[in-house]
C-alpha cells in the first residue's frame, strides 16, 4: 500500500513512520494497557469483588482503550488490541468464564455487522474489476494464505485433517478490507483500484470458504447419519443401594508407585486453579497441566487414553 505513495525521500520517511507506528507504537501501547488493565481488575476483584456482568464488559473496555490509544499516536489499533490480549494471556490471571465468553460473542457480533455493512454497500465494487488477471490474482491470494498457515500449525497437537480445515477455512477477509481502507482514507493515488481488487478477493473468499464449509458439514453429517441398530438392552437388574462414601476415592503414594513399577499407564494431572497453581511453588514431577475450567477440552485435544489411570493432583 505504501508503494502507491508518490515521492522519493518523503515517501521513504513516510514508510518508516508507518512501519514504526504499526510494529512498535501499537504493540507497545497494547502491552502496557493490557498489563495495567488486567492488573487493576485482579486487585479490585481481590479487594472488593467485581460482578460478573461488569467483568465481562471489562474485556471490551481494554480492547477499545488499546485501540484508541494506538490510533491517537499514529500506531495500529488492531495490533494494540492484539498485544493487550497477548499480555493478558501471558500474565495467566484467573478470569471468570464470562470474560472470555462475552469477548468472543462480541467479536463475532461486530464481525457480522461489519460484513453486512460491507456487503450492502462497498464490497460489490469488486465485481467491476473482475477479469482473467484479477480473478487469477485473487485465487492465488487465497491459496497463499493456506500455504502459509500449514507450516505454522505443523507443530501444534492437532490432527492433520483439522490443521487442513483451519488453514483453509480459518482466515477471514475482514482484516484485508480494514487494512486497504488506510490508503483510501489517506487519498493515496491508486488506492481505489487496490480497494476494488481487495473486494474481489473477499468476495471469492466468501463464495469458496462459505460454500466449502457448507458442503463439508453436509458431507460430515451424511457420513455420520448411518444408523446402526443397537443391541437389545439386557433386562433391568434389581436396584441395589450403593454404599455411601464420605470422601472421594483417593490414591496413596505407595499405590501410585506400585502402578508405576508394574508399568501400567498412569498420568498425573495437575487440576489446581490458575491462582493456586501460580501461588504454590510446589509442582508434581511430570504432571500434565489441566485447569479445572477447561480440563475436558484440553484432555480431548491431547487425546488422553480413556483406559489410562488418571491421578488428579490438587491442594
Amino acid at each position: 500500500m505504501l508503494a502507491l505513495q508518490p515521492g522519493g525521500a518523503e515517501a521513504g520517511s513516510e514508510m518508516a513512520r508507518h512501519v514504526v507506528g504499526l510494529f512498535l507504537l501499537g504493540p507497545l501501547l497494547g502491552l502496557v494497557i493490557g498489563y495495567a488493565g488486567i492488573t487493576l481488575l485482579d486487585r479490585v476483584r481481590r479487594a472488593v469483588g467485581v460482578r460478573r456482568d461488569y467483568e465481562s464488559l471489562y474485556a471490551l473496555g481494554i480492547a477499545f482503550t488499546a485501540f484508541a490509544a494506538a490510533e491517537g499516536v499514529g500506531g495500529s489499533g488492531f495490533l494494540a488490541a492484539f498485544g493487550a490480549g497477548l499480555v493478558i494471556a501471558a500474565l495467566d490471571v484467573e478470569l471468570c468464564d464470562c470474560f472470555l465468553d462475552y469477548g468472543e460473542a462480541s467479536a463475532e457480533m461486530f464481525l457480522l455487522l461489519t460484513f453486512v455493512a460491507f456487503g450492502a454497500s462497498l464490497i460489490w465494487s469488486g465485481v467491476t474489476v473482475a477479469d482473467g488477471r484479477t480473478v487469477l490474482f485473487a485465487l492465488v491470494a487465497l491459496l497463499v494464505r493456506t500455504v502459509v498457515l500449514l507450516p505454522v500449525l505443523a507443530r501444534s497437537a492437532i490432527a492433520t485433517r483439522d490443521r487442513r480445515i483451519i488453514a483453509w477455512f480459518g482466515p477471514r477477509g475482514l482484516s484485508s478490507l480494514l487494512l486497504v481502507l488506510l490508503p483510501v482514507f489517506a487519498d493515496v493515488p491508486g488506492s481505489e483500484r487496490l480497494f476494488e481488487i481487495t473486494c474481489l478477493v473477499v468476495l471469492l473468499s466468501v463464495v469458496l470458504h462459505g460454500s466449502g464449509i457448507a458442503l463439508y458439514l453436509r458431507r460430515l453429517a451424511g457420513s455420520s447419519s448411518t444408523i446402526v441398530p443397537a443391541p437389545s438392552p439386557p433386562p433391568p437388574a434389581p436396584a441395589v443401594p450403593e454404599p455411601e462414601t464420605e470422601a472421594p476415592e483417593r490414591i496413596t503414594i505407595e499405590e501410585f508407585k506400585r502402578l508405576r513399577d508394574e508399568r501400567r499407564p498412569v498420568i498425573v494431572a495437575d487440576v489446581r486453579t490458575e491462582r493456586s497453581y501460580r501461588d504454590d511453588k510446589l509442582r508434581a514431577a511430570g504432571a500434565l497441566r489441566l485447569p479445572p475450567d477447561d480440563a475436558l477440552r484440553l484432555a480431548r485435544e491431547r487425546r488422553l487414553d480413556q483406559h489410562t489411570t488418571l491421578v488428579l493432583y490438587c491442594t
